[in-house]
């Protein structure tokens, strides 16, 4: 089974759904002529073989990078040009824990247990 990830008119992921293995190949026009579902797909995958990341609603379909890119989570998360993941301005802590960003003071908060 493969994954196709439906695109809006911005390039905004609407839905993610499988084509059998049988129709990924011709994927695109599985979904839109033989289904009549219409619009525009792009095929994702899990494991980031191809587009860097699995697509899930909100993403955005980047198309200078051939890549889906996660909402941004806080304003001041950077795009991290590789991964096309967002990343924090401070490391993830390395002690155990549960750790959230605290986007006030730019650093992980511990929370308690």
């Amino acid at each position: 089974m493969a994954h196709f990830a439906e695109l809006d008119e911005n390039d905004v992921v609407l839905r993610v759904v499988l084509v059998p293995e049988a129709q990924e190949a011709r994927g695109e026009a599985f979904l839109r002529d033989d289904l009549g579902l219409g619009g525009r797909w792009l095929q994702t995958s899990y494991n980031g073989t191809f587009r860097k990341n699995f697509a899930g609603p909100g993403c955005k379909y980047d198309t200078g990078r051939d890549a889906f890119v996660p909402p941004k989570p806080y304003v001041s998360w950077v795009l991290n040009e590789e991964t096309c993941q967002w990343d924090p301005p401070m490391p993830f802590p390395v002690a155990e824990g549960t750790w959230l960003w605290n986007e006030e003071t730019l650093g992980w908060d511990q929370m308690e247990p």
